[in-house]
């Protein structure tokens, strides 16, 4: 496996892949790898002949008060994780690398950007569309893999691509849970024994949420409200950031739940924020 930090080289490795006819799988992680980007590296491994993981702490999607300086650093762990898992490349480059010494140009993605997660974290998509924007032009993949947990990130970076023309599909790759329901995340390690406890509750509610739909289709207030009692009674350390019914596609709350529809929420334990979220389809039609 090779480690490289520069860009002129990373373009040297994609282009002599492509030139050889191979394809080339890229997964964008901040660090901190955990068995959800490893899943993310295995789909690329299925698919492509080339995979390249870039691994880089992206400081533009962080807003001022949020965990950028406590946000854990493993390269050694990070590399060795990529290795075992077949990885051809790590990119790894420094902050002044990605930004140069003063960048003038940012990426929105407007109104898919502005909900959910945008309300409370202003900036951060901003950041993670400019950040993912150099990166598939530095490393013109075939293939980028996302995972599902991140989903109003995947449905931004779809919508980025295609607004942009950018000859790349995005991949978005199932989210990887704990034993109790609890999505991986590399901000699990912040959380205390009790609040690990109740932070598994977040996939408790979602999932009875999705039955409460299926079984009744109740309007979409009753579905959050529901979500609400649940998380109080269940999981009183944590703080409720969001709870939303969102259409899959552009993101818009729906009020009623007889078609497809996404739940997100976000809950803070303490000083760490937590995200999911879970897809319930449109019924299947009676014969």
């Amino acid at each position: 496996m090779k480690i490289i930090t520069d860009i002129a080289e990373m373009r040297r490795f994609v282009a002599q892949a492509k030139a050889a006819g191979k394809t080339v799988g890229l997964v964008a992680t901040l660090g901190g790898m955990h068995e959800g980007h490893l899943s993310l590296i295995d789909a690329a491994r299925a698919d492509c002949d080339v995979v390249v993981v870039s691994i880089f702490l992206n400081p533009t999607q962080f807003g001022p008060s949020e965990d950028l300086a406590a946000y854990p650093r493993t390269p050694e762990a990070d590399h060795a994780a990529c290795d075992s898992r077949g990885v051809d490349v790590v990119f790894a480059p420094s902050v002044k690398t990605i930004y140069g010494g003063d960048s003038l140009t940012e990426i929105r993605v407007r109104k898919l950007s502005e909900t959910l997660c945008g309300r409370s974290r202003p900036i951060h998509f901003t950041g993670v569309c400019t950040v993912v924007a150099k990166l598939f032009n530095i490393i013109p993949a075939h293939k980028a893999y996302f995972g599902a947990k991140d989903y109003q990130q995947s449905v931004v970076i779809r919508r980025m691509v295609a607004d942009l023309n950018a000859p790349i599909e995005i991949v978005v790759c199932p989210t990887v849970r704990e034993g109790d329901g609890l999505a991986l995340s590399t901000r699990n390690k912040y959380l205390s024994a009790d609040e690990r406890g109740q932070a598994a509750e977040l996939y408790g509610a979602l999932s009875m949420a999705a039955e409460m739909i299926r079984s009744s289709r109740p309007p979409a207030a009753d579905v959050i409200a529901a979500i609400g009692r649940h998380l109080a009674e269940r999981a009183p350390l944590g703080e409720i950031d969001y709870v939303q019914t969102v259409d899959p596609d552009d993101l818009t709350d729906v009020q009623d739940t007889d078609g497809p529809l996404v739940i997100a929420l976000a809950v803070r334990f303490g000083g760490t924020r937590l995200i999911d979220n879970m897809r319930v389809d449109a019924p299947a039609q009676a014969n």
